[in-house]
């Protein structure tokens, strides 16, 4: 057997362990699909009237609740990541001859799996909630490529991060970042009424673009500038990622 064909089938096997490692895992069910779901019935049922923006405010949030539902989900990956380098299983993968590659490959497609899951979710409550796209085809492919590229990158980032703490408790915490920073973009509000500073770091943050040209494209106004900004984030955090993790992995393994 080819090595390409081993890494694939390995890279499956991991798969399947991660996916029933998070179905035994209320936890890591609730931070990834149920959460996004109770922010999503927050902002819009509680907050909602008091934001005053362009069209139904449903409209508006899904495009940040469905980066927000990304972000939920990655906590969980860096933790198992960690457990996986400090409880020795890494060991025992290198004594059934199993390949390195693999092993991370499974905890970033699982989790890339998992926020597209979520994402899914989001949109079919928002559906239920009054959300009306006038989005065509095309730009549904693209807002789902872009949900797909923003899912993978930050798997790889969460990853490497999960690598690099020392305990699966630090490994946890170092994802708050990523979590926190769609709340100080224009998810939730247009980053033109926040006061001086704030709207600065909301303008230029890596998840606004993202927002943007996700909001753009579901309205059928999809932006170019918003666009290529969003996807050399989306390309600067998978490289560094993947070269963070890959280069942790050989020294810690």
């Amino acid at each position: 057997m080819s090595t390409l064909a081993t890494s694939f089938g390995d890279s499956a096997v991991m798969l399947r362990r991660n996916a029933k490692h998070t179905l035994r895992n209320p936890v890591a069910l609730f931070n990834a699909v149920l959460f996004p779901l109770v922010m999503m019935l927050m902002f819009v049922y509680v907050f909602g009237g008091a934001f005053k923006v362009q069209g139904k405010y449903v409209d508006y949030a899904v495009p940040g609740l469905l980066v927000m539902a990304i972000g939920y989900g990655l906590g969980p990956t860096a933790a198992a990541v960690n457990g996986d380098m400090t409880k020795g299983i890494i060991n025992r993968f290198k004594a059934m001859d199993v390949s390195h590659g693999a092993v991370l490959a499974g905890h970033v497609v699982s989790t890339t799996v998992r926020a597209l899951i979520a994402d899914a979710a989001i949109i079919g409550l928002g559906f239920a909630m009054g959300f009306r796209p006038h989005a065509s085809a095309l730009d549904w492919f693209g807002a789902i490529g872009l949900m797909l590229l923003l899912s993978f990158a930050l798997s790889w980032l969460t990853v490497a991060m999960g690598l690099a703490a020392r305990t699966v408790e630090s490994a946890g915490m170092a994802t708050v970042p990523l979590i926190m920073l769609p709340f100080l973009s224009s998810a939730f509000v247009p980053a033109d009424t926040m006061g001086a500073g704030v709207r600065q770091f909301a303008e230029y943050q890596p998840f606004t673009p993202v927002i943007e040209t996700l909001r753009g494209l579901l309205t059928g106004h999809p932006d170019t500038g918003h666009l290529v900004v969003a996807l050399a984030w989306c390309v600067g955090f998978a490289v560094v990622g993947y070269l963070w993790a890959v280069s942790t992995f050989r020294k810690r393994a």
